[in-house]
């Protein structure tokens, strides 16, 4: 089911490492610097409002890494296009041209 949910910073940022490749909770709180009481309940929103997917990972392989099945989420085309409008609406999130935090 899709339906439309404002989409608040935290859950911008959320889709955008989702679509940048971080793809299970413990990976999006590292490159997100959000909490796990934020991103996994977050991630059950996006997904229940159609802009996730996911699944998991077969739980012997993972045992054989020595450690927990991991969820696996994707963005569908639903939640591309609300990663797109998020992205116009937090413009000031957009790199600047010609500056470097490594130079500031």
């Amino acid at each position: 089911m899709i339906t439309n949910i404002a989409i608040s910073f935290g859950s911008a940022v959320i889709l955008h490492a989702v679509a940048s490749g971080s793809r299970f909770g413990f990976d999006i709180m590292q490159v997100t610097g959000l909490t796990s009481g934020t991103v996994y309940p977050a991630l059950d929103r996006l997904e229940t409002a159609g802009y996730l997917k996911s699944s998991w990972e077969d739980a012997a392989a993972a045992h054989a890494d020595g450690r927990p099945a991991r969820r696996y989420f994707t963005l569908t085309a639903a939640g591309a296009a609300a990663l797109r409008a998020a992205l116009q609406k937090y413009r000031a999130l957009r790199p600047i041209a010609g500056f470097s935090p490594e130079e500031a």
